[in-house]
C-alpha cells in the first residue's frame, strides 16, 4: 500500500518528534503492509513556514537516516497546504509542494480550516485549475461544515478536485459523524485516495491495512485496490 499523507519528517510540524519517533512510525507502516509514503509536513504561513525548498535538508537527511536503519520502505517529499491567501505567493516563488501527477496536472494536497471552508475558496480552487494544480482535498470528511451539510462539498466535486479520506475515519475511530461522511464519499464514488494521515504512534498511527479490509469487505477489493494502490501510484510515478 501507498501512504499519501502523513506527518513523519521529524521536527518540522506536530507529527514525528524526532529522528527515533520517526524510525519508529516507519517500522510500525513496514509492519502494516506500506511500501511508499509521501511525507506531507503541514504547510501553513504563520504557524508552519515549512515549503518545498526548505523541507528538502530535513528530508534528505530522513532518506539517509531509513538507509542507515536498513528500512524496507520509500519516501518522496510533499506538502499540506492551508487554504490561505498566501498560496498565491507561494505559487510564485515556486515553493507549493506537490503529491505528484494526475492526468498530466500537478497535485497538491489541500487543507481547508477543520471547522468551515472559507468564502472564496472555490475561487483558489479555480486559480489553482487554471495553473494546473488539481488540489486534493485533504481528509474532507473531518471538516465540520461537511460534517454537517455533504452538500458542501458539491463545488470542489463539480471542479474535478481529487479527495483524500482517512483511514481511521473509514473505520470509524474519528467518530460517527466522519465514519458517515466517508462511507458516503466511498458509495458516491468521490474518494480518490484513502492515506493514514499520520502524526504518532498512539494516537494517529501509520496503518493502513484496516481501512483496506473495510474497503474490500463493503465496496469489493477493486476499489481497495483503486484507492490504496492504484491511483496513489499514479500520482507518485
Amino acid at each position: 500500500m501507498i501512504d499519501m499523507h502523513c506527518h513523519l519528517l521529524p521536527g518540522v510540524d506536530d507529527g514525528a518528534i524526532d529522528d527515533s519517533d520517526s524510525i519508529n512510525l516507519f517500522k510500525l507502516a513496514i509492519a502494516d503492509g506500506i511500501t511508499h509514503m509521501v511525507l506531507t509536513p503541514h504547510v501553513q504561513p504563520g504557524r508552519y513556514e515549512n515549503n518545498s525548498h526548505n523541507l528538502l535538508t530535513p528530508f534528505n537527511k530522513l532518506q539517509a537516516l531509513i538507509k542507515q536503519h536498513q528500512l524496507d520502505i520509500t519516501i518522496s517529499i510533499a506538502g499540506e497546504v492551508r487554504l490561505c491567501a498566501e498560496v498565491l505567493g507561494l505559487f510564485a516563488g515556486n515553493q507549493l509542494p506537490f503529491l505528484g501527477k494526475y492526468k498530466g496536472k500537478d497535485v497538491m494536497l489541500l487543507e481547508f480550516p477543520h471547522n468551515a471552508i472559507p468564502p472564496g475558496s472555490d475561487k483558489l480552487i479555480d486559480w489553482l485549475m487554471d495553473r494546473d494544480i488539481i488540489p486534493m482535498i485533504a481528509h474532507p470528511e473531518r471538516n465540520k461544515a461537511i460534517m454537517q451539510d455533504i452538500n458542501k462539498a458539491s463545488p470542489f466535486i463539480q471542479r474535478g478536485c481529487l479527495f483524500q479520506l482517512t483511514a481511521m475515519s473509514v473505520t470509524g475511530k474519528f467518530g460517527e459523524a466522519a465514519y458517515g461522511i466517508a462511507h458516503q464519499f466511498l458509495s458516491n464514488g468521490w474518494a480518490s485516495v484513502v492515506a493514514s494521515d499520520a502524526h504518532n504512534l498512539k494516537h494517529r498511527p501509520p496503518i493502513l491495512s484496516e481501512a483496506f479490509q473495510r474497503v474490500t469487505h463493503q465496496y469489493g477489493e477493486a476499489l481497495a485496490e483503486q484507492l490504496f494502490i492504484g491511483t496513489p501510484r499514479e500520482i507518485i510515478s
